[in-house]
């Protein structure tokens, strides 16, 4: 098989898997206003269970990241993409309300953290030039695509077979995921060495290298705005479609959030290529700060028609994601090639750490404002995502990890 031909076939193959793999993950927040009717939640429950399963995520990724330096991440994403397939099967059959809800979450973190970063480095390990830069950024776009999967899937299972059939189907695709990722990536890459004198979870490195330090902590400024996103932005339609006079011939919140996930995918992909013939650094500011400005704006339109408040949050999710593979890519060209593992590790910690915080933030600054019933309080819970984005232009202002020259090449 040629190598262009390969490397169709494998980055085609692990982004369905990663679609597949991500069914679930979003699947409660998709479907938060069932739960706050069928469980009592308070808003702050809600944010708990929303940011508990990025902390899953952030407490095991350093672990499986780094490892990916040493054995083939292939192993790590097949023994995860099972584990998120236990969660999501359990909290479908088991779970009962916050603490349940709590326990299969934080599982289903731990599932995600083997399965997207590894599966990153499945492509990274195996490709190289700019082969490997276009695989980063498709990798990292169909995330979104995930997303948006996750969002419609729940909604209308829940709609036609109740909540608990939308977990089960998801731990179905989490099922295909694995058997897809283990028929393609067969092939070994150069096996992983250590670095003599190093040892496992050495992140010291990484954060003295300053050009990878800085896309790092702008992707931490990024992913607070984002996972704030997608895990209030149902609830929040759902709150403008209830001061809507008339509800008929509108589509659902579930839906209105898959197709922003959707697009948000493709805005991936063209912020990457726009850094690349604009600069990084250029590029990167503007996206974020626009998307700083946008949040801050977003919640206050809660009472406009609703067909404006989700066009408004299509137009949001594009400033949103477009960011996203472009920090990726700069995070692992940036990085020493022996410690990308380490790189990619430190990259999730801080960032899905900060997602698992911002849920939360959110979700409490609406209960401190009102509970989310006014228009001010959505206001001011989309104020806290803005402001958490609108760090990352000034985290790259500070630390400048390239000049402009030197950002518009992909190497």
């Amino acid at each position: 098989m040629s190598s262009h031909r390969f490397a169709i076939q494998l980055i085609t193959a692990m982004c369905v898997a990663e679609v597949f793999s991500m069914m679930g993950v979003f699947a409660f927040p998709a479907l938060l206003p069932r739960f706050f009717e069928a469980w009592g939640l308070t808003h702050t429950e809600a944010g708990w269970i929303n940011g508990i399963f990025f902390a899953g995520y952030t407490i095991t990724v350093p672990i499986l990241a780094s490892l990916t330096d040493r054995v083939d991440a292939r192993r790590i994403y097949l023994a995860s993409a099972a584990v998120g397939a236990a969660a999501c099967l359990g909290f479908g059959l088991l779970a009962q309300g916050f603490w349940t809800a709590l326990l299969f979450r934080t599982l289903g973190g731990v599932g995600l953290a083997g399965t997207f970063i590894p599966g990153l480095k499945v492509l990274v390990d195996r490709l190289e030039g700019a082969v490997q830069a276009r695989a980063i950024s498709f990798y990292t776009a169909t995330f979104s695509l995930g997303t948006s999967g996750s969002f419609l899937a729940a909604g209308q299972l829940e709609t036609h077979f109740g909540w608990r059939s939308a977990f089960a189907v998801a731990a179905a695709g989490a099922g295909l995921a694995l058997v897809l990722a283990a028929t393609v990536t067969r092939s070994r890459p150069p096996r992983p060495s250590a670095i003599p004198g190093t040892r496992l979870m050495d992140f010291r490195p990484v954060f003295h290298n300053r050009k990878a330090l800085a896309y790092i902590l702008a992707y931490a400024a990024h992913m607070w705005e984002l996972f704030s996103f997608r895990s209030w932005m149902v609830a929040f339609l759902a709150f403008s479609l209830g001061m809507q006079p008339t509800k008929d011939g509108t589509w659902s919140p579930s839906v209105v959030v898959a197709l922003t996930s959707l697009v948000a995918m493709w805005a991936s992909v063209g912020g990457a290529e726009l850094a690349i013939r604009f600069g990084r650094n250029r590029v990167l500011s503007l996206v974020m700060g626009g998307s700083a400005l946008f949040g801050c704006a977003m919640g206050f339109t809660a009472s406009l028609p609703y067909a404006v408040v989700a066009t408004l949050c299509v137009v949001y999710a594009l400033f949103v994601q477009a960011d996203s593979a472009a920090l990726h890519i700069g995070t692992v060209q940036s990085a020493d090639p022996n410690r990308r593992g380490a790189a990619m590790a430190v990259q999730s910690l801080l960032g899905f750490g900060s997602a698992s915080l911002g849920p939360i933030a959110v979700g409490t600054v609406l209960d401190l404002t009102g509970g989310g019933q006014t228009v001010m309080s959505w206001g001011i819970g989309f104020m806290a995502m803005g402001i958490g984005v609108g760090m990352g232009p000034v985290i790259l202002r500070i630390l400048r990890p390239e000049t402009e020259a030197q950002s518009e090449g992909v190497s």
